[in-house]
């Protein structure tokens, strides 16, 4: 039976012999960190193998063994480390091809634009970045398939405002030729036509420098507590001509005693676009409802419902897109209104989201709803 010294003297040349080899891989591992992986993992099985073959010579040769048993030992420790450290390089060597082959080849395929599929080349951690490979593929075609909608949604767009630009631009030209030729039967009604006309073009250059603000980001809201039914009666009242023209009522229905931190003038604006939007598409002789509601999270929904045939459901979604017109259902303009850019419901999620709201769209039973949805309280 080894005695308590013996052991000590075992347990501590053991551990010496490891230590001293696990430093020299941990040094070889650093003057190789730029080899590959099958050079890393030979390394450290190698060390594996080399600490329990000099741990055991030490041990022995301490313990006085014949020098020909120490000689076999040595051997079959030798044969055996070469043969494992052998074997771990080419089955390292096979998977690690295998595993970055594919991972390889799924990159450039990414980089080439396509969709990979996952698959498993044989380690967990290889699998795993497959995976990610996949998923990172996929986020990347949906990014590149909405980059290409909007550039062809802008496109459109600068074709239509170019077009809504050169329409009165057209006018004003054809009716000061006549009034400079002498033909006007009605100057003053001519003066007036082109007083209206640059006032639409006014307004649609406005739209496009609150846009060019929002998109940037440089829109300076000026916060202040204010009564929500002072924005309504103000929204309402810019636009109360023009419904009043087509026999449309504006109703109002729970506004009274609402409260909230924002930019009035941005709000209203908002709002006002709201409401232009609804007159714009609801029958003649209807009814535009505006009403409020309080979340129990504490967040306002402000509600503007027309009676017109709304939009799509697929285009629920896409309506407050800068350029976005929808379809004949949305587009027709009524006698007595006039048609925007495409910019009125874009203008409005920007001031909308600048105050941390939403805004969205719904199809309900008797018509068509737009609702906002902002903070009540300050730094929200």
């Amino acid at each position: 039976m080894l005695s308590v010294s013996d052991l000590c003297l075992i347990v501590f040349t053991t551990a010496a012999c490891t230590a001293a080899v696990s430093l020299l891989a941990w040094g070889a591992l650093h003057l190789n960190r730029r080899g590959s992986i099958a050079s890393q993992f030979v390394i450290v099985t190698g060390a594996a193998v080399v600490a329990v073959a000099v741990s055991t010579i030490v041990v022995l040769i301490e313990m006085l063994f014949s020098e020909h048993d120490l000689t076999v030992l040595a051997w079959l420790l030798g044969v055996a480390a070469l043969m494992s450290m052998t074997a771990a390089w080419l089955m390292t060597t096979r998977v690690v091809r295998r595993s970055t082959g594919h991972l390889l080849d799924s990159t450039r395929r990414i980089a080439d634009g396509h969709v990979v599929d996952p698959e498993n080349p044989g380690w967990r951690e290889f699998a795993a970045l497959s995976e990610e490979l996949a998923d990172t593929s996929r986020k990347l075609a949906d990014a590149r398939a909405d980059i290409t909608r909007l550039d062809a949604a802008r496109r459109e767009f600068f074709v239509w405002i170019s077009h809504d630009l050169r329409t009165p631009m057209a006018g004003i030209r054809a009716l000061a030729e006549a009034m400079e030729a002498g033909v006007a039967e009605r100057p003053v009604e001519y003066s007036r036509q082109i007083r209206e006309r640059v006032d639409a073009m006014g307004l649609m250059v406005d739209d496009l420098f609150a846009l060019a603000r929002i998109e940037s980001g440089t829109l300076d809201l000026r916060r202040e507590l204010v009564d929500l039914l002072d924005l309504v009666s103000d929204a309402v009242s810019d636009v109360q001509h023009v419904a009043a023209a087509r026999g449309i009522r504006i109703e109002q229905r729970g506004v009274e005693g609402h409260t909230l931190w924002g930019d009035p003038r941005e709000l209203t604006r908002a709002i006002g676009n709201l409401l232009a939007n609804g007159i714009r598409h609801a029958p003649d002789h209807s009814e535009i409802l505006v009403s409020a509601t309080t979340l129990e999270d504490g967040h306002l929904v402000l509600s503007i419902l027309d009676h017109g045939s709304g939009v799509s459901t697929e285009d629920l979604g896409r309506m407050f897109d800068v350029g976005w017109r929808g379809d004949a259902a949305r587009t027709a303009e009524p006698a007595g209104t006039q048609g925007g850019a495409g910019l009125g419901l874009a203008i409005v999620r920007g001031i909308v989201k600048a105050h941390g709201g939403d805004v969205s769209a719904r199809l309900v039973s008797d018509g068509f709803c737009l609702d906002i949805t902002l903070p009540t309280e300050s730094g929200r």
